[in-house]
């Protein structure tokens, strides 16, 4: 018997209904990425203990709402993560990034939410260094992921 955690389970809301989404294919994907990013996850990171992960889709206006409220900062973002295991991501920012990459909304989506479980993981990207390795990471498994 293995004594390796199998990590959390990830539960994928789309909470939004301005943009079409393959959820299929973000359920699969977001599957494929979370054991790699609880892999690489920092011991005590808040990834390893939480037994559950909660993303959910969301608009512009909703992200912006939740970036003011809790982060004091009104303007949209990509995705917001908190510590107890949840994460808000725009669905309507990647759609536009995705239009400038020239890839679909979903493999976009899926960047985001991998960025947000790095940071569950205990990686941060507030100084160059840590943007680096974090940057580094978070595109080796979304290559594998999507």
């Amino acid at each position: 018997m293995s004594t390796v955690p199998a990590g959390p389970s990830i539960d994928l809301y789309n909470r939004q209904e301005a943009i079409h989404l393959d959820m299929g294919y973000v359920e699969e994907a977001v599957k494929r990425a979370l054991p790699l990013c609880f892999k690489k996850a920092v011991a005590q990171s808040p990834l390893v203990s939480l037994e559950q992960v909660e993303v959910s889709i969301v608009c512009a206006e909703d992200i912006s709402e939740v970036h003011a409220r809790f982060l004091n900062d009104p303007t949209a973002t990509d995705v917001i993560t908190f510590d107890h295991g949840e994460l808000i991501v725009s669905a309507g920012m990647a759609e536009e990034k995705a239009v400038e990459l020239g890839h679909s909304t979903e493999v976009e989506l899926l960047l985001y939410v991998v960025h947000g479980l790095l940071h569950l993981g205990g990686y941060n990207d507030k100084s160059e260094s840590e943007f680096r390795e974090m940057s580094r990471i978070q595109e080796a498994i979304w290559k594998k992921s999507s």
